[in-house]
């Protein structure tokens, strides 16, 4: 059997070693004479690229969907999986991470945490935002109680953990807009962690231009092109990379795997955990070991490396993708020490 995967994929030789599999750069994948593929959310997975294919298995080793056509697979009965949770507390640490680099007041404060979507990353980021004392007020339609109207006006910080979708009862695309942008406080620190095409970016630009709101984006509405007018607005940037743990990236390969086997009937006697590397140890309580986040994750040199990218007035596709590429996979917090 071959298989054609994302060269970003962690593990691949580890889990498919017994096949022949060919990596190659998730924008330009294709199916070619492969049986299955091995996907992240840069492919666009549709009848464009597996008309005429062999393929039976599409694995995505990512949280979202919106990069598959999930009607095309079935009504081709080519089996389609995804890895939801995978990397859901490695962007929970991320976005406490990113809160503390805007304002490391916030460690010792009472802060209220919006938090928008109760998923997988959602659920996390409550749980580990109560560990710090923070007040959380989530809102998601589908399971809490609390509105729109009062998650915008009570959060001194909101995070997005939704999926991006344009139609159904609550659609996503460009939920922050300038009448939402109107509805928070001028202070409160914006995270999307999520799909750029949450937040309309124009909107965006106008309301820190008037409000000098702090914001950490670490998806764009026009990705992987970033212009420099978001650059320069934006108090923190990075490429993407909110889920990029070690651990995140080979949870949702093991993932993937797991579907794998299941479809081709072959027992799973592989586990990602045994790949670990140790790394260094930090023990105490977590507030304590946070005084210093940078021990645990560089976000500003996320930043800086995004910037450094820009090149006549934006940052350019290779650039960007690069930057995913070759990016130095940071630990879960759990694998320094027992302080998560």
């Amino acid at each position: 059997m071959k298989i054609i995967a994302d060269e970003n994929l962690a593990f691949t030789e580890y889990f498919f070693e017994e096949f022949e599999v060919e990596q190659c750069a998730g924008r330009t994948l294709q199916a070619k004479d492969a049986e299955a593929l091995l996907i992240r959310s840069v492919t666009q997975l549709n009848e464009k690229l597996l008309k005429d294919s062999h393929v039976k298995f599409v694995g995505s080793a990512t949280i979202g969907t919106d990069h598959l056509d999930i009607a095309y697979l079935e009504k081709q009965q080519i089996k389609w999986c995804n890895a939801a949770g995978c990397n859901a507390q490695a962007v929970a640490e991320y976005v406490v991470t990113a809160l503390l680099h805007v304002n490391p007041k916030f460690l010792h404060q009472n802060i209220t945490l919006g938090i928008v979507g109760l998923g997988n990353v959602g659920k996390r980021l409550s749980a580990l935002a109560q560990r710090l004392g923070w007040n959380v007020v989530a809102y998601d339609p589908f399971i809490t109680k609390t509105t729109w109207a009062e998650l915008l006006s009570q959060s001194d910080a909101i995070s997005i953990h939704v999926p991006l979708t344009k139609t159904g009862d609550y659609p996503t695309y460009h939920l922050f807009h300038e009448k939402t942008f109107k509805q928070m406080k001028p202070d409160t620190v914006l995270i999307n962690s999520a799909r750029g095409a949450v937040i309309s970016e124009q909107a965006l630009l106008e309301d820190i231009k008037y409000t000098q709101r702090k914001v950490v984006l670490d998806v764009f509405e026009h990705e992987p092109v970033i212009s420099q007018a978001v650059l320069d607005a934006v108090t923190l940037v990075t490429p993407h990379i909110a889920g990029y743990s070690l651990e995140g990236k080979a949870r949702g390969t093991q993932m993937v795997y797991d579907q794998f086997c299941e479809f081709y009937q072959r027992p799973k006697i592989k586990d990602f955990r045994t790949q670990l590397p140790s790394c260094q140890q930090y023990f105490g309580e977590l507030k304590t070991v946070l005084e210093q986040p940078k021990r645990l994750y560089n976000i500003a040199q996320d930043d800086a490396n995004l910037r450094a990218c820009l090149k006549n007035g934006v940052v350019e596709q290779s650039a960007f993708d690069d930057l995913r590429k070759n990016y130095p996979l940071r630990r879960e917090w759990a694998s320094h020490g027992d302080i998560a």
